[in-house]
């Protein structure tokens, strides 16, 4: 088992019993007591869990977002599958702004030399994009990121949003459902979401599988403000076929 196997088996352990022991875990995933501390104290440090005595417990409750450093392992295949998609979308000499989080991470790496602007809204991205060896013209904006996940809010965030226009804005999603709309774990996430809906001309929303159904306490808008869902082919019908009435068209990877 390879060392990021075993810290994604570590994790889900830990949220899904709420708890674990340091005996438990090395019994799980066959690595001995010592690197077993060495993994709890690495994931931590990002954010993951929360070590305890003899062993660690989960930080998440009920709603809340999972970390971006556990979040950018989770159906990784899926995300590059729908990023794939989304990048289809984007035609050259368009103007972008890509929102934050894990999903949307994988399409800033295939804008990576096009010919397209992008204003990306996490560190991550704009990182992924400044290192960009081909005609691709970054923007950055202001904002304040929030801490662990690196995603830009606050007033500066919303300035540089209100001052633009763009012709296609890529947004992920904490949950999405035909009845509720689209919704965030992080009221000023929500703000941003809202903002960058109204500076584009197309909204493109990319959400694996797990989020259609799924509703976050933030909300962000309905359902009919997206242009276009880009998500998995194992998405629930039920909510796809109530995302296609209200306009939404829906396309499946």
């Amino acid at each position: 088992m390879s060392n990021a196997d075993r810290l994604r088996l570590i994790a889900q352990a830990v949220k899904e019993s709420g708890s674990a022991t340091v005996q438990e875990l090395a019994e799980l995933t066959g690595a001995s007591d010592m690197t077993i501390r060495r993994d709890l104290d690495t994931l931590s440090a990002q954010g993951v869990l929360e070590r305890v005595r003899g062993g660690a417990r989960t930080l998440l409750l009920r709603g809340e977002e999972p970390p971006f450093a556990l979040r950018a392992h989770e159906a990784l295949d899926a995300k590059r599958r729908i990023a794939a998609e989304v990048s289809s979308l984007i035609a050259d000499g368009e103007t972008v702004v890509l929102d934050s989080g894990t999903t949307c991470l994988e399409v800033a790496r295939l804008l990576c030399g096009r010919q397209v602007t992008v204003m990306p809204l996490s560190l991550q991205a704009i990182h992924v994009l400044g290192g960009s060896p081909g005609p691709t013209t970054l923007m950055v904006p202001g904002g304040q990121p929030r801490a662990a996940e690196g995603a830009l809010t606050g007033p500066l965030a919303l300035a540089s949003l209100t001052a633009l226009r763009f012709d296609t804005a890529v947004l992920g999603c904490c949950g999405l459902s035909a009845a509720e709309g689209l919704t965030a774990y992080d009221l000023d996430d929500a703000a941003v979401k809202k903002a960058v809906i109204a500076s584009a001309r197309r909204v493109i929303a990319a959400a694996d599988a797990s989020k259609l159904g799924r509703t976050a306490h933030a909300h962000v808008g309905p359902s009919a403000l997206l242009h276009t869902l880009v998500t998995e082919t194992t998405a629930p019908a039920d909510e796809v076929a109530g995302l296609e009435e209200a306009g939404t068209v829906v396309k499946t990877v």
